[in-house]
C-alpha cells in the first residue's frame, strides 16, 4: 500500500448530512480570509471541527443473538431504573434506562442497538435543556424507536441537547434492522438512552466511553448474571 493510501485509509469518511454545513463553514472562511488572516484560520479550524462532527467510521458489531450494542459514540452518562416514556408503549413498571451522552466533539451518526423489526417511531417536539440531565428524558426534544427482538422489545430515543437543534432518524416503521445499522444522527451534541427490557442487566458502567455498534451494552443470556466495575 503507498503511503497516500495508508494517509487515506486512517481518515474516516463523512456521512451525507454534514456535506451542506461543512460547504458552508468552508465558505464563511474563504470570506474571512480576505477580511482578515487570522479569522480566516479560525474558521477553517472550525471547518475542519465541523467534517470531523460528521464523520462516520466503519464499525465492527458483534452479531450473535441477544448482544445489545451501543447506539452512540460517547460517555455512560446514567444508568437507572425508570419509567419509560409512554409513547414508547413498554408498559407501566420501571425499566433499566442506559444513557450515553454525545459531546461536539463525538461522532454522532447512531446505530440500532439489536437486530430487530422497528415496531414504532415517535416524535416529540421539546426543549433544549442540558442533555446530561435528568430531565431531559422527558423535557427535551425526542424521537423514539421501539425495536422488537425475539428476545424482547428495546427502546431507544434519541434526546435533543443543549446546541442540538436537529434529530434525524432515516429509519421507517416495519423495517428490518440490523444491530450496528445506521438509523439516525443527531446535530449537535445530545444524548441516546436505552431502555431494556425487565430482567435484563447492564454489562457497562457509569463513565465508561462507548462506541456506537460495538460496545455490549447488555446480554439477554446472561439473565441477572451482571457485572462488577471498579476504575483505576
Amino acid at each position: 500500500m503507498s503511503i497516500s493510501n495508508s494517509i487515506r485509509a486512517q481518515i474516516p469518511p463523512v456521512h451525507p448530512e454534514g456535506y451542506p454545513f461543512i460547504g458552508g463553514f468552508a465558505l464563511v472562511s474563504l470570506v474571512l480570509f480576505w477580511a482578515w488572516t487570522p479569522l480566516g484560520w479560525i474558521g477553517t479550524v472550525l471547518t475542519v471541527w465541523c467534517a470531523l462532527f460528521f464523520r462516520d467510521p466503519a464499525r465492527v458489531t458483534p452479531v450473535r443473538d441477544g448482544v445489545v450494542v451501543s447506539p452512540a459514540d460517547g460517555r455512560i452518562s446514567m444508568i437507572t431504573q425508570v419509567l419509560p416514556p409512554a409513547e414508547l408503549g413498554l408498559g407501566d413498571r420501571p425499566l433499566t434506562r442506559v444513557s450515553v451522552f454525545m459531546s461536539v466533539f463525538n461522532c454522532h451518526v447512531n446505530r440500532a442497538p439489536v437486530t430487530g423489526r422497528i415496531e414504532r417511531i415517535v416524535y416529540r417536539p421539546g426543549a433544549f435543556i442540558n442533555a446530561e440531565l435528568d430531565k431531559a428524558s422527558e423535557d427535551n426534544e425526542r424521537n423514539s424507536l421501539v425495536i422488537g427482538t425475539s428476545q424482547g422489545r428495546i427502546g431507544v430515543v434519541q434526546i435533543a441537547g443543549l446546541v442540538a437543534r436537529r434529530i434525524v432518524c432515516f429509519a421507517k416503521e416495519g423495517q428490518a434492522i440490523g444491530a450496528g445499522e445506521r438509523f439516525g444522527l443527531i446535530r449537535f451534541g445530545s444524548r441516546l438512552d436505552v431502555y431494556l427490557p425487565d430482567g435484563t442487566k447492564p454489562l457497562v458502567s457509569v463513565g465508561q466511553t462507548a462506541i456506537a455498534g460495538e460496545t455490549v451494552l447488555a446480554d439477554f443470556r446472561l439473565g441477572d448474571n451482571g457485572l462488577a466495575f471498579r476504575s483505576s
